[in-house]
């Protein structure tokens, strides 16, 4: 209570009004599994020192992705990231307010995602982008929840496999959606929108006029999804679509176990003022002098909570600058280098691992991600390649395996990796 200082009185006021008997009732769709049963097994508290040795014993259980030969992918990627990012960022132009609501003093935020939009909207082909978004599983909902908006339609269809992640999180804001349908397949006369991932999850590229013309044929929007967005540095940016949005990790920002990400979003202009998320614009001041401001801000923080466009997202404004500042070392010319090292590093990878007795590549058409077939479960596969220090990817059902390269992937990495799955097989 010392922490908390409410009354049993205001307690069941809220509880009234949010329409439950007792705190426990809000937790009823949490599996049982997943509570803590007493205390947390922690040890007593300790001097700095000794956390810091402690930590550090835990730390070196883990393997890193630098370490030892990588080839796992599957929605978050191992790039290089040049030194000078970090040190940009790390700016004191740069350390300002957690978000830029005061114009006056945040002018270096501003201008750094004014320049990250630009960055999105020319590599997707969209008129317009946002200030980023959390990650792409919440862009990729965020778009399905505003295509539901512009069309008044309430069925959401998934056209290529998408990373089953983002699904789930799809289908967590529909299951709040009363008579909202998610379905698989083609779209008809009752769909908002189709979400086309391309690459999609399993690392296959997808051309989009087929689905542009069943969107137009029901009315449907069109979503594309890209989770590997250096794959647009090879593959066509994806200009007949309605929104695009996914994941810019892989530019700027390191895995870090699984996050923070960076969520983007783009669509046509006429569907600016239900795009969610914030806006930067540029104008001018008073005296004439170029200016950086919010432009749009249509979420429940600024706005009544029934009016706003979302109610669950943000920006990654320090994930943001780090993609930005990345962006612009490369330059256009780089990033297409980068995007090619990275289709011929999967495509000497694919070609050794087809001469394994016993393992076929099952993809015909990838970017840097593929699917293999082994002779034994993928599952025990993995496991026995990470005794071996080798991390192997990404195990599917049965005996497949989804492997990636990226420009991190040297000879050295493929040689030992086909030696080693060539004893364990």
């Amino acid at each position: 209570m010392r922490y908390l200082p409410q009354t049993d009185k205001s307690r069941a006021e809220m509880l009234k009004t949010v329409g439950v008997d007792s705190v426990d009732a809000l937790y009823t769709d949490i599996p049982k599994s997943a509570f803590v049963d007493g205390l947390a097994d922690l040890p007593d508290h300790q001097g700095e020192l000794e956390v810091e040795r402690a930590l550090s014993v835990m730390a070196a259980k883990n393997i890193a992705a630098s370490d030892v030969p990588f080839f796992l992918g599957a929605g978050t990627y191992f790039h290089h990231i040049p030194a000078s990012v970090d040190h940009i960022i790390q700016r004191s132009e740069f350390l300002t307010a957690y978000t830029p609501y005061q114009p006056e003093i945040a002018q270096g935020t501003l201008q750094a995602l004014f320049e990250f939009q630009t960055f999105i909207a020319q590599l997707t082909g969209q008129d317009i982008a946002n200030a980023s978004l959390y990650d792409g599983s919440t862009a990729a909902t965020e778009a399905a929840l505003m295509a539901m908006r512009i069309t008044k339609r309430k069925k959401v269809v998934i056209g290529t496999p998408l990373h089953p992640h983002y699904r789930d999180v799809l289908a967590s804001y529909m299951g709040n959606i009363d008579d909202s349908v998610l379905a698989d397949g083609d779209p008809d006369d009752e769909t908002a929108c189709v979400i086309v991932q391309s690459p999609d999850f399993f690392g296959c590229p997808h051309k989009y006029d087929a689905w542009r013309k069943k969107c137009d044929a029901t009315g449907a929007l069109l979503v594309v999804v890209v989770n590997e967005i250096i794959s647009l540095g090879m593959l066509p940016a994806p200009t007949q679509a309605d929104i695009v949005c996914g994941e810019a990790q892989s530019i700027g920002v390191a895995m870090s176990y699984g996050g923070p990400h960076l969520g983007f979003f783009a669509c046509r202009d006429k569907y600016l003022r239900q795009m969610p998320g914030r806006l930067c614009g540029m104008t001018e001041d008073v005296d004439g002098k170029r200016g950086f401001v919010l432009t749009l801000s249509t979420r429940e923080q600024h706005i009544r909570r029934e009016k706003a466009t979302s109610n669950i997202c943000t920006n990654q404004g320090l994930c943001a600058l780090a993609f930005t500042v990345h962006m612009s070392l490369l330059g256009e010319g780089g990033f297409k280098k980068l995007a090619r090292l990275n289709h011929e590093a999967a495509c000497r990878l694919a070609d050794a691992l087809g001469s394994i007795d016993g393992v076929s590549v099952i993809s015909k058409h990838f970017f840097n991600e593929f699917i293999i077939e082994l002779p034994k479960p993928a599952s025990i596969v993995v496991e026995d390649l990470a005794t071996c220090n080798i991390i192997g990817g990404y195990a599917l059902e049965g005996n497949q395996l989804l492997v990636t390269a990226t420009e991190m992937t040297t000879e050295a990495h493929i040689q030992e990796f086909i030696e080693t799955l060539s004893e364990i097989l």
